[in-house]
């Protein structure tokens, strides 16, 4: 006969998981309401969206200070672990949702806005990316994946334009492909070590002497197609242009951050241990990712004639740029890959949200796409508040000093030069110098050039809300002040994750 086990409430250390149940009574609560008295308006919606972030925001600072004193913590049967990357993960994503939640509070035209569904999906999404980054284990992360993702393409459909469903469409099909390639993956290494536990398995991989090679490879390959898909590295980031170009713009500049360091904090927690094994042929499997997705996006991105998709294949080379950070796999780099995401946060958000505000309903009939080139022309006469902020957020995106993003790629091709990695270090400046072409293509037009004769598509500020300037305003501020606060943010990231073991 087995015996009973009694399971006490404090071994179970549900503080671990209170960071991710946060939202999702959140959502739950929306939802409650929703079906209780219909037809509210959306600016309740916002406001309980915002105040279940800020409680997640304070739980995370809690938890913040525990880990400084007692170190890494596990929790509900040991599934749950919150250490420095989860942390400083989950300050990302919580922060980036904070200021895309406040986008809301703009014009009706934005109709998905108006549905209580929309903010209690995007909680649910919230809650997922969250799982993911604190728990090494593979079952929990495909859960906390599959609740992201499932929200995600939810969310893009709802924008409801013709290219809105066929985004969320593509972005259904190659997620669910990505889940398959995850679960083999999972199951592979399952079935080399008996365990889904990422600490546990490199244990039993290590203890073995890497025995069964051939079978981590297909494990490893397969996970690496899982990921690249996530993080959009080449040749899995055809979904990419098409995804943000079918949704809002805000949203596309939501999904080119919180989602990607979900999937980079996996990404550094399954594939460093690897890297440290001296398993060569991934190595140069990475390396090839990292500087075909970094020079590819890059050429794509120089022949785009529409900004949003610029922006698109922008966002594809920054996430090999920093995918770099994961094949270095020092305590340096791995820095690097927060500091930079923090700082590419900032700007980027402000990028897709200053192309919010010039988005139409209707397309002139000289006008194929939303944002073209031509529709910034001489920006700077019809409206050089936005004209200069938006150059602001190119600047900083091609990595011009005293910007925020040159620190992070500085930063960043630093920690190549110390780990070893100096041709690679020289393969990232190259490359941060051709995407300054393109960035700098857009200043040109809107500041070199004539406005175009009979276009009515011209950004307009007075078409914003205040919400929406304050928004823009606040990334700016971040992207032009960004040094001041360099230093006591790149100490805190580095105690975090060297405090984590990485």
């Amino acid at each position: 006969m087995i015996e009973p086990v009694n399971v006490s409430l404090e071994s179970l250390n549900l503080m671990t998981l209170s960071p991710m149940l946060i939202p999702i009574i959140g959502a739950l609560l929306i939802l409650v309401i929703d079906i209780i008295k219909g037809g509210l308006d959306k600016t309740l919606y916002v406001v309980i969206s915002l105040l279940f972030l800020l409680i997640d925001f304070s739980v995370l600072i809690d938890s913040a200070g525990i880990f400084s004193q007692d170190g890494i913590m596990m929790g509900v049967f040991n599934v749950m672990l919150i250490d420095g990357l989860a942390i400083l993960s989950q300050f990302i994503i919580v922060v980036a949702s904070m200021l895309f939640i406040p986008l809301a509070l703009t014009h009706k035209r934005f109709h998905e806005f108006s549905y209580p569904e929309f903010f209690a999906l995007f909680l649910f999404m919230i809650s997922g990316f969250q799982f993911m980054v604190a728990t090494d284990n593979l079952i929990l992360v495909f859960v906390g994946l599959e609740t992201s993702s499932l929200a995600l393409y939810t969310l893009v459909a709802m924008h409801n334009r013709d290219k809105s469903f066929e985004a969320a469409v593509k972005y259904f099909t190659m997620g669910a492909l990505a889940a398959g390639f995850y679960s083999f993956g999972a199951m592979v290494f399952y079935a080399l070590t008996g365990s889904v536990e990422i600490n546990q398995i490199a244990a039993v991989l290590a203890a073995n002497k890497y025995v069964d090679i051939g079978y981590v490879l297909v494990g490893v390959v397969f996970m690496l197609a899982s990921f690249g898909f996530k993080l959009s590295l080449v040749p899995f980031h055809t979904w990419a242009p098409d995804v943000y170009e079918g949704a809002s713009a805000s949203m596309a500049g939501f999904m080119s951050i919180v989602p990607k360091i979900a999937a980079f904090v996996v990404a550094m927690r399954l594939f460093e241990f690897l890297i440290h094994s001296g398993v060569i042929w991934l190595e140069v499997v990475l390396y090839a990712f990292v500087v075909i997705t970094m020079t590819a996006a890059n050429i794509w991105a120089l022949v785009q004639t529409d900004v949003k998709r610029m922006l698109a294949y922008s966002s594809v080379s920054h996430a090999g740029f920093v995918m770099a950070a994961i094949l270095i796999g020092t305590t340096q780099s791995n820095s690097a890959l927060f500091l930079y995401w923090v700082l590419f946060s900032f700007t980027n958000l402000g990028s897709f949200s200053m192309l919010w505000i010039s988005r139409q309903k209707h397309l002139p009939e000289h006008q194929r796409t939303d944002h073209t080139y031509d529709k910034f022309a001489g920006m700077v006469q019809t409206s050089p508040v936005a004209a200069s902020i938006m150059g602001l957020f190119m600047l900083s995106l091609a990595g011009v000093p005293p910007f925020a993003l040159f620190w992070g790629k500085l930063y960043m091709i630093s920690s190549a030069v110390t780990g070893g990695y100096t041709v690679l270090a020289l393969i990232m400046a190259l490359n941060s110098a051709i995407a300054g072409y393109y960035y700098l293509k857009l200043i040109v037009y809107m500041f070199m050039k004539e406005p175009v004769m009979g276009n009515d598509g011209h950004v307009y500020v007075s078409n914003a809300t205040i919400a929406l300037k304050s928004i823009i305003g606040f990334a700016a501020i971040g992207t032009i002040f960004a040094f001041i606060a360099l230093n006591p943010l790149l100490e805190l990231i580095t105690a975090f994750v060297y405090n984590s073991g990485y």
